[in-house]
């Protein structure tokens, strides 16, 4: 049977897409934009049905907005196992709009695994375009604590489950997951210099400057971002157990990401 990876244009769903190919699956990855994907289909996440028809298992990004749409599309399309990318956001209470997804989606009859990562370390190439133009990385909350997290590792800890399929031991389970270690922003600006050469100033911004600097549709989840940085600060992150559990390896490093991803910052 076929597997479904939407979201096919991001670097976990392209990751989890080769893995299961590599392991001789039949693969349909859902782009928004297929034009920009070769090879993908177009996932409508208001009309899932075409992409979901003939599929067995479906990794599935959070998007609560269409989560109704897919439960409906899943439920008639036969789907037997959902793996959800949600996040680490959700544990902090229902109104967390990854935990709203979660809940809409784990009614289906199908077996459902939430993935919940933290911080994603590839946020690092978002601040790689202010390293380019200024010199500088520009954040609030620069001493707020978090674990980020490879995307390998989470396309990995998915694998794992698609792999095992439905009945396997993780069905109904959500795994939350982190990095192996827990640091501040400002260390990691600080291993960015160092592994790469290229100086950078990191100004810590007050929550004002981020706000008239921070360039987000959604207000209240900038308002809820820079409430989570704000309350980091001085408390280093759980590490979570998630990666080595699904993959049997520990999670990898900054310093690894940062040599999987030569030349980023000039």
């Amino acid at each position: 049977m076929t597997i479904l990876v939407t979201g096919g244009r991001g670097a976990i769903a392209r990751a989890v897409a080769a893995g299961l190919l590599d392991a001789g699956h039949d693969v349909r990855v859902g782009s928004s934009d297929p034009s920009a994907l070769p090879g993908s289909i177009a996932y409508d996440a208001a009309d899932p049905a075409p992409a979901l028809e003939g599929v067995s298992q479906v990794f599935l990004y959070s998007n609560h907005s269409g989560s109704q749409a897919f439960v409906a599309a899943a439920e008639a399309a036969g789907v037997k196992q959902v793996v959800l990318l949600s996040s680490l956001s959700a544990l902090g209470g229902p109104e967390d709009p990854h935990a709203k997804a979660e809940q809409a989606v784990t009614v289906g009859s199908y077996a459902t695994t939430r993935l919940q990562p933290g911080a994603f370390m590839s946020n690092a190439k978002y601040w790689s375009y202010q390293v380019r133009a200024t010199g500088q990385i520009r954040l609030p909350y620069l001493d707020a604590e978090e674990a980020p997290i490879h995307e390998q590792d989470i396309a990995d800890a998915a694998l794992r489950i698609l792999l095992d399929g439905p009945g396997n031991g993780h069905d109904g389970r959500g795994y939350p997951l982190t990095g192996p270690v827990s640091m501040t922003r400002r260390h990691q600006i600080a291993l960015v210099t160092e592994l790469t050469g290229v100086p950078i100033e990191a100004v810590d911004l007050t929550p004002d400057q981020a706000r008239a600097e921070m360039q987000m549709r959604d207000e209240g989840q900038r308002e809820t971002l820079l409430a989570y940085w704000a309350s980091r600060v001085g408390f280093p992150q759980p590490i979570e157990p998630g990666v080595e559990l699904l993959t049997g390896h520990t999670a990898r490093t900054f310093e690894t990401w940062l040599t999987d991803h030569p030349g980023l910052f000039g």
